[in-house]
């Protein structure tokens, strides 16, 4: 077991529909991290954009983007996520792909389509939540418009780590901060959310705004509005147990069951 995780997300101001543009981006940032980087973290839909139309992009997980993800996560030996459109059976999925030094590779598929864009007409929906073992960390990670529901958020798998990767609009950030610190508060985990920013097709503004928090919801890492750039963090294991077996709160949250 690891007791440090170095981790880093990076923000971007994301060509619409440009896998090619957006992946050189990512690498010329991925390849100039320290070496000591445990975890990458990239936004929403990172080589697209949120793009309703994913007959114009969808890839298999055999395609273009998985391969340079197993690609840079083998040459810095370091694990990598964030989500893709992808296709698969003749149905396309918002998927996060997470893909270990190994070239182990796990999916999470988006449980809470965003109903206001039409993404539940033409994206399916998952219905199991992953937890990720990595260097003795449980990392638990989901997409965007989870991101309101603190049920399917819940820290019932005991999870350190709780990541949303995320194409947040400007006009509801103040949502995106406040939801973020309680998510963290509540579950008494570390939380990363990781945005973009600029503008897309549809003319939907992003501020950006990605935030590193601890289980006590104070702020590790933040970046600046319309900021492009990365945010890191070393997060302590030990402290964040330490903190929990103190206050106790996770030993009484209420039993529930999730129904599909």
């Amino acid at each position: 077991m690891q007791n440090e995780l170095n981790i880093v997300g990076i923000q971007a101001d994301l060509i619409w529909e440009n896998p090619e543009r957006n992946l050189a981006f990512f690498e010329e940032k991925i390849i100039r991290l320290s070496k000591d980087t445990d975890l990458v973290v990239l936004p929403e839909m990172f080589t697209t954009g949120f793009t309703m139309k994913p007959e114009n992009v969808a890839e298999k997980m055999d395609g273009k983007s998985v391969s340079w993800m197993l690609k840079m996560a083998k040459e810095k030996n370091l694990a990598i996520c964030g989500s893709l459109v992808i296709t698969q059976k003749g149905n396309f999925y918002n998927r996060l792909v997470f893909v270990h030094p190994s070239g182990k590779i796990e999916i999470y598929d988006k449980k809470h389509s965003f109903t206001l864009t039409g993404e539940d007409k033409v994206y399916t929906s998952g219905s199991e939540k992953l937890i990720v073992n990595y260097k003795g960390w449980k990392i638990c990670p989901l997409i965007c418009y989870d991101l309101r529901f603190p049920v399917w958020a819940r820290n019932t798998e005991n999870y350190d780590l709780l990541i949303f990767v995320a194409n947040w609009p400007t006009i509801r950030i103040k949502a995106w901060k406040t939801l973020l610190k309680a998510r963290a508060i509540e579950n008494m985990s570390y939380v990363i959310g990781v945005n973009r920013t600029g503008k897309d097709a549809n003319n939907y503004q992003y501020t950006g705004n990605s935030l590193l928090i601890d289980y006590l919801g104070e702020e590790s890492s933040n970046l600046k509005k319309n900021e492009v750039g990365i945010i890191k963090a070393t997060l302590f294991k030990d402290k964040q147990t330490r903190s929990r077996e103190k206050l106790g709160f996770l030993n009484d949250m209420d039993a529930f069951k999730i129904e599909q």
